[in-house]
């Protein structure tokens, strides 16, 4: 390991009085330090650390890591913050911030920077006399690009797949010099097919800054505020920083790889807690075992849901309002009970499989066990009974098989599905509740929301990773609905890093 390269410099009171920019390293980093930010003479030093240290999982460093110091502490008044501006390496349009190395939390936090792309530096504001800093980019959250044009809400607003609405941004055109400072309101533009596109601007916002005839116009975005979530986070950075693990509140959790069944991170992996409605899809699995007819007309019978009301109020069930006698193919109860979570619907599927209930359980049961997933139960086939058992890592395992049906895999994935009964000719939309799959980041091949009061919210995301392969996430106990679509997103992130 190489030493640490250090620049050293004595400061004494005449250059104070009259204010000093401390340039180190060929101007990689600079301090500047003006009059009034240093009360005596010290010694500032300047290290380029080679040395191992842990690194925020979330970005990427696109700088060394430098090491300041006063070392005179006395001669510096914390109150009041100093610039340092910092060169960055290569062409990178992604947002970028100064973090430094906390030792209080063993993280990285953020400083406020702000990006001068053209000239390949940041500048921030600091007020420690010590510390560890480096320039780090937030992969996929573009600022340098370009921007389109569109008629929404007729006012200095834009739409982002990067930053939250809520957001303020000032957008500026380089060629022009001209600026508009602009609120988040909508979500776009799909970067699938505009990679390079960096925001779309409400039709009055992108007039400021280029004639509408040009459709669209290269900018550099300057976040001005960006709104915390529910938990605190300003995309996905937690108020005390982050650091090289993930780190979240669900009760259990576990990133699984399926080609060779390894897993990649686990929290209580193998904790056994309520699954909830994630019951649905081993359900679906053995009902197609029986091999049935998609085409296969079925009644509904109301006394399908009088089952689900042994483990709830009819209120509190999620259902298909079907009317007794209204007639539906199995395609549409399939899709429906996978798509929407219905309970009622499942019940039909049991009685048409032409099973009694108590064989069909059985099934159920016999099916997990030859997966080995040896910690599950089921005594129902909804997951509306809380003795309906498994574990994150118990799940991961049924996941692969039950995916490997491509009806189950289809019919996960849909964001809604419609269809019209038969006799009534009554219309549906069914719409899917799992938000990671409306975000459309990443290639999902597979999910499944749940809850119960004794389960918390439960979630099961695949996705495909660059190399074809799946990776399964599962979430068990999330106190709310928010964190369980965050905290997943935010292992899928971490699962597709340490995958790699």
């Amino acid at each position: 390991m190489p030493e640490n390269p250090v620049y050293h410099i004595r400061l004494d009171e005449p250059t104070i009085a009259r204010g000093y920019t401390v340039a180190a390293f060929d101007d990689a980093l600079k301090l500047s330090l003006v009059p009034g930010i240093l009360s005596s003479t010290t010694e500032v030093e300047v290290m380029r650390l080679n040395e191992p240290m842990d690194m925020p999982w979330q970005l990427e460093a696109i700088s060394d890591i430098y090491q300041f110091e006063f070392k005179n502490k006395v001669a510096y008044d914390n109150h009041k913050p100093f610039y340092i501006q910092f060169a960055y390496d290569g062409d990178d349009n992604n947002y970028k911030q100064v973090y430094f190395f906390d030792k209080n939390y063993n993280g990285w936090r953020p400083l406020p920077t702000r990006d001068f792309p053209a000239d390949h530096f940041v500048r921030s504001l600091i007020h420690l006399p010590f510390a560890r800093i480096a320039v780090f980019s937030y992969p996929e959250v573009l600022t340098v690009g370009q921007a389109s044009w569109y008629a929404y809400k007729g006012g200095l607003f834009a739409a982002s797949p990067d930053f939250p609405k809520g957001s303020r941004l000032r957008v500026t055109n380089p060629e022009n010099g001209k600026f508009v400072d602009v609120e988040i309101n909508d979500f776009g533009p799909d970067r699938g097919l505009f990679p390079a596109r960096v925001i779309d601007l409400d039709k009055p916002a992108f007039a400021r800054i280029a004639p509408l005839g040009a459709g669209v116009a290269d900018i550099e975005v300057e976040p001005l505020y960006i709104p915390p979530d529910a938990d605190g986070r300003v995309l996905g950075v937690a108020a005390d920083g982050v650091n090289s693990r993930v780190e979240v509140g669900l009760k259990s959790a576990v990133i699984f790889e399926e080609k060779d069944g390894r897993v990649l991170w686990e929290k209580d992996a193998t904790s056994t807690r309520p699954l909830a409605s994630l019951t649905k899809l081993v359900a679906v699995k053995v009902f197609l075992d029986t091999k049935p007819s998609l085409d296969t007309v079925v009644a509904y019978s109301t006394s399908d849901e009088e089952y689900n009301y042994e483990y709830c109020k009819p209120w509190e069930s999620a259902k298909l309002s079907l009317k007794d006698g209204e007639t539906l193919t199995v395609e549409n109860l399939l899709y429906t009970s996978l798509v929407g979570s219905t309970n009622n619907t499942i019940e039909t599927l049991v009685r048409a499989s032409g099973l009694p209930r108590d064989e069909f359980i059985k099934r159920m049961n016999e099916a997990v066990t030859a997966w080995g997933a040896s910690s599950t139960k089921f005594v129902e086939p909804t997951g509306l009974a809380p003795e309906n058992v498994s574990s994150a890592l118990d799940y991961a395992i049924i996941t692969k098989e039950v995916l490997s049906h491509p009806i189950i895999q289809k019919a996960s994935t849909m964001p809604e599905y419609r269809f019209a009964t038969i006799n009534t000719e009554r219309s549906f939309r069914i719409k899917n509740t799992d938000q990671i799959i409306k975000m459309d980041k990443y290639i999902v091949t597979g999910s499944k929301t749940g809850y119960l009061d004794e389960a918390g919210f439960c979630l099961m995301v695949r996705i495909k990773a660059p190399d074809g392969n799946n990776l399964t996430v599962v979430t068990m106990g999330a106190d709310t609905r928010d964190d369980s679509f965050a905290e997943t997103e935010e292992l899928i992130r971490y699962g597709l890093k340490i995958y790699e």
